[in-house]
């Protein structure tokens, strides 16, 4: 199944993941799902990612984090700001605080996908992707 939004493709696969608790899930890759990936792992979301695969077969295999005895999920809430039929972009300054500072907004910059304390420490805007927490 070819999805047109590969990023909110990606969001639901690993909230539906999450609420049943599987170890890992898979998501197809792209050059905007493998930077998610990697913005996840360095802000602690997932535990780690690779990619498996050749040519258009290849997916990237999200390893997902769990707390406590009864593996609470650590992501909570995942969710898509930017659509592809509403685009949502912010500058510098106006780039939103998720829950005060707790979740992190995901932005796509000039300098590539990053949080949105990295952009703001950066002083640039973008395209506001998603919101997670």
């Amino acid at each position: 199944m070819a999805s047109n939004d590969t990023i909110s493709d990606m969001l639901t696969r690993i909230r539906n993941a999450c609420s049943v608790r599987h170890p890992t899930t898979a998501i197809p890759t792209t050059k905007m799902t493998l930077s998610i990936a990697k913005v996840l792992k360095e802000e602690g979301f997932i535990e780690d990612y690779s990619e498996t695969g050749e040519g258009i077969q290849k997916q990237i295999v999200i390893s997902l984090k769990y707390k406590g005895r009864n593996r609470q999920p650590i992501i909570s809430t995942l969710k898509r700001v930017s659509k592809p039929g509403l685009r949502v972009y912010s500058n510098s300054k106006d780039l939103p605080r998720v829950l005060g500072g707790i979740g992190i907004a995901i932005v796509s910059t000039s300098q590539g996908i990053m949080t949105d304390r990295e952009a703001r420490k950066q002083k640039i805007g973008g395209e506001i992707l998603c919101y997670i927490w």
